[in-house]
């Protein structure tokens, strides 16, 4: 007799509420044997303290949302080796592997354990605040900001890399990103894209007073160490993927690196991660020279040789 499975879904109480897809999921996974707990409204937990998890004898998280949603169920599945597999009713969705209209086939696919594991790299943040003899320690999947408690101020920052000072300057804050936050925050303050293979952290300035305050981007070995100096017109306010945070008192030290532990995303397709980014930022991968040339050569009235410059008049 086979036995029992057993799946967590997590979604949001606003879907539950507003359709019937997290219903008809629900119905597909029993129906494959499955037994079924659902979680929809994750608390955000304390900065560093323990996030609950889900059964140990759990097979597979589902989530059913966006990538908000994925980043909740990642507390329940830390330091376990407890895949996710997202299906995405959000917006963008790069974590999700599925969208909406294709959970038959999602579900159907877990059940026959049709599936590869994507181990995402988590940051791993250590808070020295003043004269404490242990750190306060947390993670993160996406990105770990660090910004000013003081809205009309700026807050004073001192940047080091493996203890070797790069940089210090006033400013909004710091992100600091793992390949998977990349495409989050980071990129929307103007950090580069870096793919989901590439074992490093990225640190992107916020506003920075500064004439060289570019995005860093250090190894998989290297450790940032972000101090809020002691003359900073702000203190510091610490989060941990849009969730887990609290104030931090000037002379506070951040440091962050790689942590031990993976995040397993359970795949579905061979579908590459640059796919992925094509079509989930809708990426103009014609430009507008190539797209001349393929419409007879000419763009707002002008034509173009072969050079692919206007023509000067005559």
């Amino acid at each position: 007799m086979i036995g029992t499975r057993h799946a967590v879904v997590v979604t949001h109480t606003r879907l539950r509420e507003s359709g019937t897809v997290v219903e008809e999921a629900v119905e597909q996974l029993r129906r494959a044997n499955f037994e079924v707990t659902i979680i929809d409204n994750i608390e955000a937990p304390e900065f560093g303290s323990r996030t609950p998890a889900v059964p140990k004898n759990t097979e597979i998280v589902v989530v059913l949302g966006g990538d908000g949603t994925i980043l909740r169920a990642a507390e329940l599945v830390h330091a376990t080796e407890v895949p996710i597999l997202g299906v995405n009713l959000g917006h963008v969705g790069f974590l999700a592997e599925f969208e909406s209209f294709q959970m038959s086939e999602a579900i159907r696919r877990i059940a026959d354990h049709d599936y590869s594991i994507d181990e995402r790299m988590i940051a791993h943040v250590d808070v020295w605040l003043p004269g404490a003899t242990e750190p306060i320690e947390d993670w993160a999947l996406n990105d770990i900001t660090l910004e000013r408690a003081d809205r009309g101020k700026m807050v004073e920052l001192s940047i080091r890399v493996d203890d070797v000072e790069m940089s210090s300057f006033g400013c909004d804050g710091v992100i600091v990103s793992t390949p998977t936050g990349s495409t989050a925050y980071a990129f929307s303050a103007g950090g580069p894209i870096m793919w989901p293979n590439v074992k490093a952290l990225q640190l992107v300035p916020l506003a920075a007073h500064a004439l060289f305050a570019r995005p860093l981007i250090i190894g998989s070995g290297s450790t940032f160490a972000i101090d809020i100096l002691d003359d900073s017109t702000s203190d510091g306010w610490i989060c941990c993927d849009g969730r887990r945070q609290r104030a931090l008192p000037k002379g506070t030290r951040i440091e962050v690196r790689e942590s031990k532990c993976t995040l397993r995303l359970a795949r579905l397709s061979g579908v590459p991660f640059t796919n992925r980014l094509v079509t989930k930022f809708d990426l103009p991968v014609v430009g507008w020279r190539e797209q001349a040339r393929k419409t007879g050569g000419t763009h707002h009235g002008q034509s173009f040789p072969r050079t692919g410059k206007p023509e000067s008049g005559k």
